[in-house]
């Protein structure tokens, strides 16, 4: 991984928010993200947020439109936002992509693509998990030990997913008009086909539903926080957020559904509820801290 270059940084509420590129072993690309660091974090490591975002979207996308950093630096949390996707000009001219980059193949889904020619460059989970975090806490006065997940959409999906299949890795969970069963779904099934092949029993371990069915018990004992909007265009077909809450009540883990008459899938729906999301996460991760100070 070749140094980190800083695109730019901008004071921020006392703060600082910045942006960042580098060479990805994992993607094989340059990656784009952002970082906001709150004011305490001149002064030790601070917890943080991960957030994913969703179709159409990249590492600007919440740092502009969410209005997330105001509270972030009251509480002290830093705010990680990542690319959603690898991005290339050669990749647009891939077979199936050009025309639909946005919505479905072209975008990572937050998986490792294990048919070609996405397997390549479509490594976005090993990318986050395996390389991104790491390099946060190598780069960034980040607190490894309390990284929460948050996302919205597709990147909802990513959140809830990979929150169950990295619950050690991460503390705590929320998302906004999550795909919570994409093996259901239109737009998952595209991508999944491209990505993952035909066999549709390989698609499971990336759906949030099919995986907390397999919990024998709750994953994250402090609460999954979900908003959705009821006049959302995609409630219906792309989303599905009842099987998702059916799938918690199995196993006995504690989801607090909210569901927002009049509110749609966009970035105002999500600037009314975040200040909900960062306070959520915040007690999470705090209480995550006093529980292994206190094992020591």
């Amino acid at each position: 991984m070749d140094m980190l270059t800083t695109i730019s940084e901008h004071n921020c509420f006392g703060g600082v928010q910045g942006f960042f590129q580098h060479d990805s072993i994992e993607i094989g690309l340059p990656v784009k993200f952002s970082v906001y660091l709150p004011p305490q974090a001149t002064e030790s490591r601070v917890p943080a947020l991960l957030y994913l975002a969703g179709l159409t979207c990249n590492e600007e996308t919440f740092t502009t439109k969410a209005g997330a950093q105001r509270l972030a630096s009251e509480l002290g949390l830093a705010l990680i936002a990542p690319d959603t996707s690898p991005r290339s000009p050669a990749l647009q001219a891939l077979p199936g992509a050009s025309d639909s980059w946005d919505f479905g193949i072209g975008a990572g889904f937050y998986i490792d693509a294990t048919q070609a020619p996405w397997s390549t460059n479509w490594r976005m989970e090993s990318y986050l998990v395996h390389e991104l975090l790491p390099l946060l806490v190598q780069a960034f006065p980040v607190d490894g030990e309390r990284i929460g997940l948050l996302g919205h959409s597709m990147g909802g999906h990513g959140a809830l997913t990979l929150a169950l299949k990295y619950p050690g890795l991460f503390k705590s969970l929320s998302a906004f008009a999550p795909i919570c069963a994409p093996t259901q779904c239109p737009w998952g099934e595209k991508a999944f086909t491209h990505y993952l092949g035909s066999d549709r029993t390989s698609w499971r371990g990336h759906d949030a539903t099919a995986l907390m069915h397999l919990q024998s018990e709750p994953p994250y004992p402090h609460g999954i926080l979900i908003d959705q909007g009821l006049a959302d265009k995609f409630l219906t077909d792309q989303l599905h957020p009842d099987l998702f809450d059916e799938a918690c009540a199995a196993v006995n883990q504690p989801l607090t559904l909210r569901k927002h008459t009049g509110y749609d899938h966009g970035y105002y729906f999500i600037q009314s509820f975040i200040a909900d999301h960062l306070k959520h996460h915040y007690r999470s991760l705090a209480e995550s801290c006093t529980a292994e100070t206190s094992s020591l």
